[in-house]
């Protein structure tokens, strides 16, 4: 049976309807993805900055990634159900609901593995990718424990965390020195040790890592026969000589009436690393007071080129905290308890974290900034322990943040940037210098 012309020309504009219609719903939900993608970052920078803040009061220079530790306390919370959901949620700054959440997590994560940036002209112009940014996930789980299908579902597709079984029950200590061998594969042997000795045990279940590495070189580099001994004041009556690098250069640059920042773009422009100095010595503590994610985005808003005769210390820092307490205070309890509620990840028995371990190394020289940094969130079962409540030449604080979604990957302050040696002092809230 033939149609008719009519016929034929209502089929073809029916036939375009559908196809115009299936591509706005696709824009329309790539739209929602990618809104979902930034949130998830504007989140993270806010518990970025609540997480600093449970820091700051230690001594010393600190350096962290909120982003590593964001990303393996939201695999542990796709776990978490009732109270221990809603404090963690609250406490990790995490608006969006579990339906939506996981997705977008995944969709940052795979962003920044596969950014690239076009160079070259005509057919020579290319995706070229001008940094090294690695961001991994693993679950290390107890050999033969039931965990949900549905929860290892969740962390394969939207973290790429695979479950790998290990026997904790029977050899604690070989099981932590496989998660430690990841963990330093993953961050080009910069961060070793993660989990100290007897950091997990016969009772551990689930550890849950990330692990991130970063390298880029500015792009602007600093010419390493400017680099020469200048003074750095510790305090308003202390200084001391540092590596210090120079370089004449076009910056983005904020002068305040307290403070002044410098953006320094990494190669390609997708990330960069500010700086920012209380104009005082001595005022680090005033100026940290202001440190918000809201003012980020003002204060990066108000930034132009300025033509720059700059100053920056060469430094290298590690740090390394377990951040019970810290979470604590910012209100994930339930957590850290023998009553919480993981009962999204098994039926089993009642798992609760035991540990939250976050270590990170930092390196920024001439030629660029290498950093790392990695998280294990250790769960077990039985009764946790009660817990305790407990120019650029003075201190500054730095994050490194990704350009295109506002995210920051990595955050810290330097008080006193001569070298110094990686001493382990155990576990225990503080810090390596």
């Amino acid at each position: 049976m033939t149609s008719n012309p009519g016929q034929r020309r209502w089929r073809k504009a029916a036939a375009t309807t559908v196809i115009l219609l299936l591509f706005l719903a696709g824009a329309n939900l790539a739209g929602e993805k990618n809104a979902d993608m930034k949130k998830v970052a504007g989140d993270n920078n806010d518990f970025a900055f609540d997480m600093y803040g449970k820091l700051k009061s230690g001594k010393g220079n600190i350096f962290f990634s909120p982003f590593s530790i964001s990303t393996a306390l939201a695999m542990a919370y796709g776990g978490a159900r009732g109270n221990t959901e809603t404090e963690m949620g609250k406490a990790m700054c995490y608006t969006l609901g579990q339906e939506k959440l996981h997705p977008a997590m995944g969709l940052l994560i795979d962003d920044l593995n596969g950014r690239t940036v076009k160079e070259g002209r005509g057919r020579n112009r290319k995706d070229v990718r001008p940094f090294e940014l690695v961001v991994a996930n693993a679950l290390w789980g107890q050999k033969g424990f039931p965990f949900k299908k549905e929860f290892l579902a969740l962390n394969k597709k939207s973290y790429e965390a695979g479950l790998t079984s290990l026997d904790f029950a029977a050899d604690p200590e070989k099981a932590r020195t496989i998660i430690n061998g990841w963990v330093e594969d993953k961050t080009n042997d910069k961060i070793k040790d993660l989990i100290p000795r007897k950091g997990v045990t016969e009772q551990t279940r689930l550890v849950l890592t990330n692990a991130i590495y970063f390298k880029s070189q500015w792009r602007s580099q600093f010419e390493v026969r400017n680099t020469k001994q200048a003074d750095f004041y510790l305090s308003r009556n202390k200084k001391v000589k540092v590596q210090t690098m120079h370089q004449v250069e076009d910056f983005r640059y904020l002068s305040e009436k307290d403070f002044l920042a410098v953006e320094l773009p990494y190669k390609g422009r997708q990330l960069a690393m500010l700086v920012f100095m209380p104009k005082k010595a001595g005022a680090m503590a005033k100026f940290e007071k202001s440190l918000t994610a809201d003012n980020l985005r003002k204060w990066i808003a108000k930034m132009s080129s300025k033509n720059l005769r700059l100053a920056l210390p060469k430094f290298t820092t590690i740090s390394k905290f377990v951040l019970n307490d810290q979470l604590w205070s910012l209100g994930m309890r339930k957590a850290f308890l023998s009553d919480a509620d993981f009962s999204g990840m098994t039926d089993a028995s009642k798992l609760f974290i035991s540990k939250v371990i976050h270590k990170a190394f930092v390196d920024v020289d001439e030629k660029g900034t290498e950093a790392a940094a990695a998280t294990a969130v250790i769960m077990e079962y039985g009764m946790p322990p009660k817990p305790v409540n407990v120019k650029i030449n003075m201190p500054f604080v730095f994050l490194i943040r990704d350009n295109a979604t506002g995210s920051i990957l990595f955050m810290g302050r330097i008080t006193d940037p001569t070298p110094v040696k990686e001493k382990d002092k155990g576990e225990g809230v503080g810090q390596i210098r």
